[in-house]
């Protein structure tokens, strides 16, 4: 309960996955404050059943252990990241994370939203590069081995996501309070 508890009051790497322009400020502004009646569907549930097997599969893959945490960034602790998984290089260097994804969908392209998530994370973090795992199904069921895509940290999107993230904590604050 304390984790939601401490979600609700900050921004994650969720929340600024919605956070495409300026316009979505007041629209996440108002979710945080009030709440939302999405409570799942069947691929949500899927992709909570697939996640200990493709975690399994990352870090025998990647060496990226999965993780349950909620991490704050150092610059400001309302900023908040629940990534999927993560570890370091096989040097011990770098840190890298790890990002679940199921989908009935081939991966062509990375969804914005979904890199939008992944660069607040790697924000948050502090990490430089992103293990997305992705696996496509039919009717929920694996179609092959998942595919890992790595994502590099972006910094110019990721002072874009700060400013509009900070936007709408302000707009919390202020009109929904």
């Amino acid at each position: 309960m304390e984790w939601l508890r401490a979600r609700a009051t900050g921004i994650t790497a969720t929340d600024a996955a919605q956070l495409s322009s300026p316009r979505a400020i007041d629209r996440l502004a108002r979710q945080k404050a009030y709440g939302t009646h999405f409570s799942g569907s069947k691929f949500t549930e899927y992709g909570k059943h697939r996640e200990p097997a493709l975690a399994e599969w990352m870090r025998q893959r990647c060496g990226v252990l999965p993780s349950r945490g909620l991490y704050s960034s150092m610059s400001n602790p309302r900023h908040l990241a629940t990534p999927d998984g993560v570890g370091t290089s096989p040097d011990g260097t770098e840190l890298l994370l790890g990002e679940i994804k199921t989908s009935t969908k081939p991966l062509t392209t990375i969804p914005a939203t979904y890199r939008r998530q992944i660069y607040w994370q790697q924000y948050v973090m502090g990490a430089r590069r992103t293990a997305l795992i992705w696996e496509q199904h039919q009717n929920f069921v694996p179609l092959g081995d998942p595919l890992i895509v790595w994502v590099d940290r972006d910094d110019r999107e990721i002072e874009r996501l700060i400013d509009l993230a900070d936007q709408t904590l302000h707009v919390l604050s202020t009109v929904y309070s």
